[in-house]
């Protein structure tokens, strides 16, 4: 199709709600979307500048366009998920799971068993699930068959074989763990009412259950049957402790679905608690890769649909940190306080937590990954043109203006690059001044780089805020180099990021990585300009004593160091030890001194 016939199909789509394709020359396939205005969603494709290279990578090969129109933008989110599921698109997020998920079956046949099973056979029986995990299925089997004895064979218990003898008691029934229906012992009555309670523990209601016990314990207590009373307090108890364990939200709150996203650059992440009388029977996280820098909105309405339908959910509530357009018959509720607010910020941190967790593995597993990543949040947090795969920091360090020095750290990747961090003694200044001390080492670090012709950084980060900053920028000004190298300074008041010309400063969250990494270099420009500092006021505390000596110079003082390593050494020496460095006549004024 030629650009004419492309711009032609453009600005003839409707403007209704729908679904758009676009192919390339090969009619493959290439993305699916939707939209609550055809036309102008689908002609923003081809007016705006996108910032993402992907997307402008993909408009570039957009060859034909085809749509679908659908009577809302909550029908247009079902069909796009079908058609992405379908179809597959190659700039489309994939919501791919290839686990199998458990069930617990509850069998279509006399005297139900209750079993846990990953596959799902249309034989009439009951399915409850899928859960996230089997772990979470077999704790809540043990429940439940702590509380009702049920059979676990897998016979025929027809009346017909029952009444013909066909079986016998097995060692599950002398254990208590089963009350005989294939000899008689239990009727079907009895027995599927157990399968009755089951159901709603399954649900995550215990309602039901614990009145039934309660009776029953009150009656057999009645009847002066302690033994028997006990027994049944015994499940009460099992069934209690298990639903206080499960049930941390109001118990009003019944049957809803709760769902919140977390997102950088490159992932999103979005976590699915389902609620059912009062309890949080389920919680699932999911990470999505981006393609074209999706919004967390249309990621989230996305995943929305698609985990509702994974997981088998017909709650017809949810609850969302923000409002999304979803089927009709789903409520959207964005709580703003209370309990229901609660839970979203407890969703919210289920996927901080994961994003955690993926962020710890993908740091062993894949750390180029890990370094891409945190690079990319960098390049955007901290608005630079390009990722500060090469980053210097510069902190001064005096007392009293005694012996002022300076440390430049450098990081590569992310990581301390320590054969390349450099301290410099302090020439030009006399005094505590930290401007003109800043605006010194600047220049002399980078006037060096530009004769050697070395790489420069990507960010310069300066320790302290506008002062230090504009003493730095001094520097970069005589050199030629603003503009060629991004430059920050970092207060250590409320940890403010300032930028050049700019008076309001950005505060970053402090938990983000971005200002960890500009933490950590920060403190490590400290503690190598403390050290430096440190080492050199005891060294000078050294040469001076010895220097105090009438007729003892520096070049005396520095052999006699060199050769005994400390003060305390050369106070002990003895003359003869003290002229083989000095000489007979000055030895004897050192010895004479200390002794």
């Amino acid at each position: 199709m030629t650009d004419i016939s492309l711009s032609v199909k453009i600005n003839t789509l409707p403007t209704s709600p729908g679904v758009y394709q676009f192919f390339d020359r090969e009619d493959k396939i290439l993305y699916v979307g939707k939209a609550k205005n055809l036309k102008k969603r689908v002609s923003s494709y081809f007016t705006k500048t996108h910032p993402n290279g992907k997307t402008r990578v993909m408009v570039k090969k957009i060859d034909s366009i085809k749509h679908i129109v659908v009577k809302t933008e909550s029908d247009a989110l079902l069909l796009e998920s079908n058609l992405i599921k379908e179809r597959q698109p190659r700039y489309n997020v994939l919501l791919k799971d290839d686990k199998s998920y458990p069930w617990i079956c509850i069998k279509n046949e006399r005297f139900p068993r209750v079993f846990p099973t990953r596959k799902l056979i249309k034989d009439g029986s009951e399915y409850f699930g899928p859960y996230t995990s089997m772990k979470t299925v077999k704790v809540l089997l043990e429940l439940i068959r702590s509380v009702y004895p049920l059979r676990t064979c897998n016979y025929d218990l027809s009346q017909e074989k029952i009444d013909a003898g066909k079986y016998k008691l097995c060692l599950e029934y002398h254990l208590g763990n089963c009350k005989g229906p294939c000899v008689n012992l239990q009727s079907v009555e009895e027995y599927n009412q157990q399968i009755k309670d089951i159901r709603e523990i399954i649900k995550g209601n215990f309602k039901s259950s614990l009145h039934y016990f309660k009776g029953q314990m009150q009656g057999l207590a009645d009847n002066m049957k302690y033994e028997e009373a006990q027994l049944i307090k015994e499940k009460i108890d099992i069934l209690q402790n298990y639903q206080a364990k499960s049930t941390i939200v109001n118990p009003k709150i019944n049957d809803v679905d709760v769902f919140s996203i977390i997102s950088d650059n490159e992932f999103a992440y979005v976590n699915f608690l389902q609620l059912s009388h009062g309890s949080i029977v389920r919680s699932h996280t999911i990470e999505i890769k981006k393609k074209l820098q999706e919004s967390d909105r249309d990621l989230l309405e996305l995943a929305i649909v698609e985990l509702r339908m994974r997981f088998n959910s017909a709650s017809k509530k949810v609850f969302l940190p923000f409002d999304c357009t979803l089927p009709s018959q789903i409520s959207v509720i964005v709580p703003k306080l209370g309990d229901k607010k609660k839970l979203v910020e407890l969703s919210e941190r289920n996927a901080k937590f994961y994003r955690q967790e993926r962020f710890k593995q993908i740091k062993i597993i894949d750390p180029d990954r890990h370094i891409n990543r945190i690079m990319a949040q960098m390049k955007t947090d901290l608005r630079l043109s390009e990722e500060p795969r090469h980053i210097e920091c510069f902190d001064n360090s005096n007392i009293q203006g005694s012996n002022p020095v300076a440390a430049c750290v450098v990081f590569k990747d992310g990581k301390p690059s320590k054969k390349d961090y450099r301290h410099y003694n302090i020439k030009t200044v006399e005094g505590p001044d930290d401007y003109k001390s800043m605006e010194e080492v600047v220049h002399r670090r980078y006037r060096r780089l530009l004769e050697e012709e070395a790489s420069l950084p990507q960010l310069i980060v300066i320790d302290g805020g506008k002062g230090q900053l504009s003493s730095a920028l001094k520097s970069l000004d005589i050199l030629g180099l603003r503009g060629k190298t991004a430059i920050v300074g970092i207060a250590k008041r409320l940890e403010e990021i300032y930028f050049p010309e700019d008076p309001i400063p950005l505060y970053l969250d402090k938990k983000s990585e971005s200002l960890k990494i500009i933490q950590q270099l920060r403190n490590e420009a400290h503690r190598f300009g403390i050290t430096h500092h440190r080492n050199k006021r005891s060294k000078s505390a050294i040469s001076s004593e010895i220097e105090s000596i009438k007729g003892i110079g520096e070049k005396t003082a520095t052999e006699l160091l060199k050769k005994f390593k400390s003060v305390k050494r050369i106070k002990k020496a003895s003359l003869e030890e003290l002229s083989e460095v000095t000489g007979k006549v000055m030895a004897k004024k050192i010895y004479e001194k200390f002794h």
